[in-house]
């Protein structure tokens, strides 16, 4: 597969949300990796000041810098900034008025602090506006620095407020330099240069929070991406053992003779009692199996662009990232 003939070709900013516990922040790494494949330039951001990159990384934290911290494969770079909301409202000062000093005193004096908490949409302006402004900067040739930028935005519940920033600030400011800087964010994030992309497990709870914030995204006219479901298992089992055991007609019987028959029980006492242990665990198998094949039925009635990416043996480290990658990029989402 050619590095730009993907599902998302004219995408440049990957917003990638999804419920605690998905592994947003790994598949939104994951998925920079593999946009960069090839010897393209990607920019991984997160706004959340959990410093998540760095761990998935295995580095130090990061700084409020665009800096490397990998090579994809092909030769390709991946450059991650950590946004820090104080310093994003420094650069906010010093570009509209020139005022990065005074800035500095506002922040010692916690003015920044007050002035977030009373107008929360203030504070999503100026971390989406540090990310879109990197998806607009072009260098000195006019081709752009960065060929395409990840974010690893808030959790599902808060992404469509987060990223409608023009209604955020509505209240806030009707014209000016605020006003005028929340337009030049949406322009980019409700533009079909933006794709957001959900991060789920086949579970009822993640599952369902991804369908409601579609449906949000849609109500908002803002652009949907993919759904990336995380952590699947294989089956270890053929479909007809899952069904019959689902459905109660599994013999625990037959099973006892042929681990008696191959040797790996000694005695018809022993053979049962595995046996049984083993049609416990065969029986549980089958109900989760059919309880992820419900919820592959709902996300598949979404409409979207669907990717799997495996549950890793090892857990998540450097090798398994560039792993689930190859696995995004092999399914054409990159």
């Amino acid at each position: 597969m050619r590095a730009r003939d993907t599902d998302w070709d004219g995408v440049r900013l990957h917003v990638v949300t999804g419920k605690g516990g998905t592994g947003k922040t790994t598949v939104s790494a994951a998925l920079a990796l593999a946009l960069a494949a090839n010897g393209r330039k990607v920019l991984l951001v997160e706004v959340e000041g959990r410093q998540g990159i760095a761990q998935v990384f295995d580095l130090p934290p990061l700084p409020y810098e665009e800096r490397r911290i990998a090579v994809a494969p092909g030769g390709g770079d991946v450059y991650a900034l950590a946004v820090d909301p104080e310093e994003a409202m420094l650069d906010y000062l010093e570009m509209f008025y020139g005022m990065r000093r005074a800035g500095k005193a506002l922040t010692k004096m916690g003015v920044v602090d007050f002035a977030t908490t009373i107008a929360p949409g203030f504070r999503d302006v100026l971390v989406t506006g540090k990310t879109t402004e990197a998806v607009r900067r072009r260098a000195k040739d006019g081709s752009r620095v960065y060929d395409a930028v990840v974010l690893d935005a808030p959790p599902t519940g808060r992404i469509t407020r987060f990223l409608n920033v023009t209604n955020e600030v509505a209240g806030l400011a009707r014209m000016g330099p605020i006003k005028n800087h929340a337009d030049l964010v949406n322009g980019v994030v409700a533009s079909p240069e933006t794709a957001v992309h959900f991060v789920t497990l086949l579970e009822e709870m993640p599952v369902q929070e991804t369908l409601d914030g579609l449906a949000e995204l849609h109500a908002a006219g803002l652009p949907p991406g993919g759904i990336f479901t995380n952590m699947v298992r294989e089956s270890l089992l053929p479909k007809s053992v899952l069904k019959d055991a689902d459905k109660g007609r599994f013999d625990p019987a037959e099973l006892a003779l042929g681990l008696k028959a191959s040797g790996l029980a000694d005695g018809s006492s022993d053979a049962a009692a595995v046996a049984e242990s083993l049609a416990e665990e065969i029986a549980d198998h089958a109900r989760r199996a059919r309880l992820e094949h419900r919820e592959r039925l709902s996300l598949n009635r979404a409409g979207r662009p669907r990717y799997e990416l495996p549950l890793l043996a090892d857990g998540v480290d450097l090798a398994g990232l560039y792993e689930l990658a190859e696995s995004i990029h092999t399914q054409g989402a990159a």
